[in-house]
Parts: C-alpha cells; sequence; structure tokens
C-alpha cells in the first residue's frame, strides 16, 4: 500500500505570465545564491567542525537556521512562530505539507531530519540533506535494530531528530493519522526513559484570493512547477509554526498510545489557529 496522499483536485496550475516570471527571476536568483552560498559555507565549517566535534555540530546548525530564516524573507512569505522549542536532546514529530516545511522547521530550532533512504539519491534535495545532517532510515523491521543504534548516537551528540510520522505530505489543511511504527525505536529501553518528544504544528495561509492549499505539495505534483508558482505569487501568505508543550516517552503505555497523544496536539494546533 502507498504512502502517497492524494485528493480529488489539486489547485489550478499554468505558466506564469510576464509580470510573474518577472517575479520568478527576482525571488529565484537570490534565494540560489543563498542556498548554496550558506550549503559552500556549512561543508568549509564542517571541514573542521567534523575532526574537532565528530557528529555533535555546535556552529554548523546555526548557518542552516539563518539561510532558512532568510529564504522566507526573499520569499516574501511572512513567518511567524509561537511556544517554545524544547531544550537538549529528543524527537520532535510534525505535520507535512510542503518542501517548504524544511526552512519553516529549520527556522527556529536546530533539528536534523529523519527521511526514507530513498531521499538520499534525490538529485539536489539529496545532497542538501546529507549535507545537513539528515538521518536517512530504511522502511523495513529488519533494519530496526541498526537505527535505534543510529537514534542512540545521535541523542547522545544532543540532536533534535524530527520526522513526519504522517509518512507523506498533504494539502495542509489536515493532518492524517499518525503511523504508531515510526514511534516504535523511541521505546528501546536505552531511550525510553529519557527521551522527551515534543510535537509541532505548521500551518501555511494562502495568498489573499488563491486556493487555501497553494502552498500543499503532495500526491504526484511536480516539484518544479509548484516552486514557479510560490516564486511567480503576486502576494504572497505566511507560515505559523506552533510548539507544543514536549512529553516524555516513558509516560505512555505504548508505541500507539504516544502517536496518538502527538497526533492530536498537532491536530489541535492546526485547528486553533486556522480557525482565529
Amino acid at each position: 500500500m502507498a504512502d502517497t496522499w492524494y485528493s480529488e483536485t489539486t489547485p489550478p496550475g499554468g505558466r506564469p505570465d510576464a509580470l510573474g516570471w518577472m517575479r520568478v527571476v527576482l525571488r529565484a536568483v537570490p534565494l540560489i545564491v543563498l542556498v548554496f552560498g550558506g550549503l559552500l559555507l556549512l561543508l568549509l565549517v564542517r571541514l573542521f567542525e567534523r575532526p574537532f566535534c565528530g557528529l555533535r555540530r555546535p556552529v554548523t546548525p546555526y548557518i542552516t537556521q539563518v539561510v532558512c530564516r532568510t529564504a522566507f524573507v526573499l520569499l516574501g512569505i511572512k513567518y511567524t512562530s509561537q511556544g517554545a522549542p524544547m531544550q537538549g536532546a529528543g524527537a520532535v514529530v510534525a505535520n507535512h505539507a510542503s518542501w517548504l516545511d524544511i526552512f519553516a522547521l529549520n527556522a527556529r530550532k536546530r533539528i536534523y531530519f529523519v527521511s526514507k533512504s530513498e531521499v538520499a539519491r534525490w538529485p539536489g534535495i539529496g545532497w542538501l540533506a546529507r549535507a545537513t545532517g539528515t538521518v536517512f532510515i530504511q522502511r523495513d523491521r529488519s533494519a530496526v535494530r541498526d537505527q535505534i543504534a543510529v537514534f542512540r548516537a545521535r541523542l547522545a551528540a544532543g540532536h533534535k531528530l524530527l520526522f513526519f510520522p504522517e509518512g507523506t505530505s498533504t494539502d495542509g489543511l489536515q493532518v492524517l493519522p499518525f503511523k504508531p511504527a515510526l514511534f516504535a525505536a523511541f521505546f528501546d529501553p536505552m531511550l525510553r526513559d529519557t527521551l522527551q518528544m515534543q510535537a509541532v504544528s505548521v500551518v501555511y495561509q494562502a495568498p489573499q484570493g488563491a486556493d487555501p492549499r497553494f502552498y500543499g505539495w503532495w500526491g504526484d505534483m511536480a516539484f518544479g512547477p509548484h516552486l514557479l508558482a510560490t516564486l511567480a505569487a503576486k502576494r504572497q501568505g505566511a507560515v505559523h509554526v506552533i510548539y507544543h508543550a514536549p512529553v516524555r516517552v516513558a509516560d505512555f503505555a505504548c508505541r500507539k498510545a504516544l502517536a496518538k497523544a502527538m497526533e492530536e496536539q498537532v491536530r489541535a494546533g492546526l485547528a486553533q489557529h486556522r480557525a482565529a
């Protein structure tokens, strides 16, 4: 059964008009300079950071944060947040609506994404993911033991590991049921008693007059046209990130109970902000 989520309709597409192409160029050029300039700086710093600090990354996550915050400024998308990011090592879960989630979740909290192993082979995106310390996992039970060992090492280094328990992206207007299997590794005896977990709701507001799902990227939607539509928008919308109170994994009897609690927090944050 495929993880990909589909809806009955998708937002209308189409090529940008002349003014739209002008906005694409005016936004894309500085964005490319920002992303790849930041990547180059990160790789240079990592040359010194790796031999002295190993898995710990005391400097490079700040570069990622600055790049992601600045990206929203260049795009013209308003970025706001509420709540306090969790202190110390731990796991973070969030709803997944768009490729913009990468920027939104990195902009305030220093985190490391947990992603399916296939992403490492994606052109461009895979390279960026590896450079920023993404944890790649295989989706089969035979790899669970190795995944737990990787999680232990990364958490011991003080990392916050972020994953999307829906298993796919949506249109940003809903939250799919969280997959309990993705929480199993955190109930390992070496992790459960000390591990904290924080739920995060990512809420997108479409540009005025646009389809409410404007920033959503799901199903078989191609990345290129979606990126073009975002860059060409005459007016931009906003993204709001809500940090919920962290919980202790040890306070939950099983992975299903923890998955349900995290899902309810994320869903409530999305509903409350959209209602407001």
